[in-house]
């Protein structure tokens, strides 16, 4: 049930699936971007990634084609993955394979560019003449930078960049690396300048185009590669991730194009060897000059010529080398998700149309992790047997569904909330990147709160179990720290999850300072909606109540044929009789039906976006109905496709809609049949 705005109210309870009706095909168009005209391919696992605002992580792949001799580029680049996906993060390798970019490469993709000795090495200035002869190749730094920005990747690693080539003050021999940190927002994690480059005239360039330089730790000393010091310095430095991720947004909040580099030091164990490959290094330069080869394929020739010096002392520094800066720029990509920055433009995800102007929303609410299991056939077998069932896993919770949901409605409104210090909290986070989770906080002596769903084959929800102790942490000393974002709210809503004496709290301080609250209480209101109504609209202004398959009931005083969802003083200003107003559900098959859990709270979500943005009763309820069928045939609690265009009953077709029902207060719908 939920009361409502001073006077006024609603009643929800979760929307049950719709089994019986005919099928109705939506004509909502989700289209699928082709990207640049297909020549750019993203993993599945990296759009999604992307679409959600997870952190992600970009990996270049020359070190494959031309870093490493094989297998040991192959089985490096697999680990490197491991470690990123260790740390909760979607590893994005980016090659070029037959003509087409790659984000996210596949094992048979890293197998073809690993075990291929004559592979292309692809900068900037090659991509359009590889992919015009249908070409394969490895991506430099640059051409990695470029391509992760378009597609909307924030961070970069890599063993080490380009840089100015001893001499180039004459030759001009500068790596294109530099130029594309210059000119492109992507941060690049990565152990320095390869020590092979004039490391003093690359920085100097570096300060000239604007990137901003920072090594990793406490000191200054810029690294070298396989030498953790090059004898140069960083223009400054940061001394963890968070402090990494908030140089990083300070720069994109300014609006800074260029690019942030942190330059990571080789491990001091991997370090003892840097002397060795130093000389090595040294003697391999000046092979190279006496031979004649210039340009790109210097650095290969010298990095071959080195492992056979140090007969592999060198292969085995670089494999630790990129392993590490792995870990590093996994960890600063989690940083970065947690403090919520993503505002690149990106292909897969346009930027959020705003619904209209209007104050700070404030969700005060639960947060879960969800594990979904749903039957494949047949009514579920309970005291032993084993049900055949799929397993998902999602992030859920009353409260937190609200916020999702309105967040993709572009009201983003404040969430107030409680997770534990642990992983699962980590991935909460991670998770809810799109959203305000400023005031939500973490607690080290408590664990964040899991729901486990069982649903059986023909959609309907058969048991739920949760544990959720960390809902009462939620506590009205906690929420009164907000009483600032509170009184400027021009809507509260409450989970009823949360303690009865915050709800309490909130509910007084709202009618002190005159705002809108919505108090959530999961009472089953189905077998007695129109009983229940009647007392109810004595004190509130309407009520709604969603029946599952039949669609949602609308109590409250007729105005003009309709019933009036924009708040009144008092239900007594309202004029007309009392009425109720059927809407029937849109029609979705039971196999289509993929998580019955934040259904609810995405017809809550979308009714709210329609009042708070003044739209008319009819059109509020079909937002509300059209949010709830997306999240129904979602994998997640809240489906990543709802936003203003889904939700905006305009765009679909009238065939979706069946007529609303209209009852006065002389003949109301007595049974579910009438309705």
């Amino acid at each position: 049930m939920w009361s409502a705005f001073p006077h006024w109210g609603m009643m929800f309870k979760h929307i049950s699936v719709l089994l019986h009706a005919p099928r109705v095909t939506l004509g909502v168009a989700i289209p699928r971007k082709h990207l640049h005209d297909g020549l750019v391919k993203l993993h599945p696992k990296v759009s999604e990634a992307i679409a959600k605002k997870e952190a992600v992580l970009a990996l270049e792949s020359t070190i494959i084609t031309h870093g490493m001799p094989y297998p040991h580029n192959l089985n490096t680049a697999k680990e490197v993955e491991q470690i990123v996906k260790e740390h909760g993060v979607v590893p994005a390798t980016v090659g070029i394979v037959k003509g087409k970019i790659h984000v996210g490469l596949s094992d048979s993709d890293l197998q073809y560019l690993a075990e291929n000795k004559k592979m292309l090495k692809a900068s900037r200035r090659d991509l359009p003449y590889i992919l015009t002869k249908g070409l394969s190749a490895g991506t430099t730094v640059s051409a990695t930078m470029m391509i992760a920005h378009k597609v909307g990747i924030p961070l970069l690693v890599t063993g080490g960049i380009g840089g100015v080539h001893h001499d180039g003050q004459n030759t001009l021999d500068i790596s294109t690396d530099l130029t594309e940190l210059g000119r492109n927002p992507v941060t690049v994690i990565s152990a320095g300048v390869k020590s092979i480059l004039d490391i003093g005239r690359t920085l100097e360039y570096l300060e000239t185009h604007g990137v901003c330089v920072a090594t990793f730790g406490k000191s200054r000393d810029f690294p070298a590669f396989f030498l953790p010091k090059s004898g140069f310095q960083s223009a400054y430095n940061v001394t963890d991730e968070e402090e990494a991720a908030q140089l990083i947004v300070n720069a994109h909040k300014f609006g800074q194009d260029s690019s942030v580099l942190i330059a990571v030091p080789i491990p001091e164990e991997q370090a003892a060897s840097g002397l060795v490959i130093d000389d090595a290094i040294q003697q391999a330069v000046q092979e190279a000059r006496n031979k004649g080869i210039r340009g790109k394929d210097v650095t290969p020739f010298i990095l071959d010529r080195v492992y056979e010096l140090t007969k592999g002392i060198s292969l085995t520094a670089n494999i630790a080398l990129i392993k590490n800066n792995a870990k590093v720029g996994s960890r600063i990509a989690c940083a970065l998700t947690r403090q919520s920055y993503h505002k690149y433009s990106t292909l897969s995800q346009p930027p959020r149309e705003k619904l209209g102007a209007h104050e700070k929303l404030v969700v005060i609410g639960g947060c879960n992790v969800d594990f979904i299991a749903k039957a494949k056939q047949g009514n579920l077998m309970f005291n032993g047997p084993t049900n055949r069932s799929t397993m998902h896993q999602t992030i859920g919770g009353v409260g937190r569904n609200l916020a999702d949901c309105l967040s993709r409605l572009g009201l983003t409104p404040l969430f107030i909330s409680a997770l534990g210090k642990d992983a699962n909290g980590d991935r909460v986070l991670r998770f809810c990147s799109h959203m305000d989770t400023s005031a939500v906080v973490m607690l080290p002596e408590h664990c964040t709160a899991v729901y486990c769903a069982v649903i059986a084959a023909n959609g309907e929800l058969s048991v739920g179990l949760g544990d959720m102790d960390i809902h009462w942490q939620i506590t009205e000393q906690y929420v009164s720290k907000f009483k600032v974002q509170l009184q400027s709210a021009s809507l509260v809503c409450l989970d009823g999850n949360i303690p009865t004496s915050t709800i309490n709290y909130v509910c007084s301080f709202a009618e002190e300072h005159g705002i809108p609250e919505l108090p959530s209480v999961m009472d089953d209101v189905i077998g007695v909606a129109l009983d229940m109504s009647r007392p109810l609209l004595k004190h509130l202004q309407c009520v709604i109540v969603t029946l599952g398959q039949h669609g949602v009931l609308l109590c409250g005083k007729s105005e003009e044929g309709t019933i009036s969802l924009q708040p009144k003083k008092s239900p007594k200003d309202v004029p007309g009789t009392s009425c109720a107003i059927h809407y029937p559900a849109i029609a979705i098959e039971a196999e289509e039906i993929l998580n019955v859990s934040g259904a609810g709270d995405s017809l809550a979500a979308g009714i709210i976006a329609g009042i708070l943005t003044g739209q008319e009763t009819h059109t509020c309820i079909r937002m509300g109905l059209l949010a709830a069928r997306y999240s129904l045939g979602s994998q997640e609690a809240i489906s990543t496709l709802i936003n203003t265009d889904s939700v905006n009953p305009q765009k679909v077709i009238d065939r979706v809609w069946q007529q609303p029902t209209y009852q006065n207060e002389n003949k109301p719908p007595t049974t579910k049949s009438e309705l």
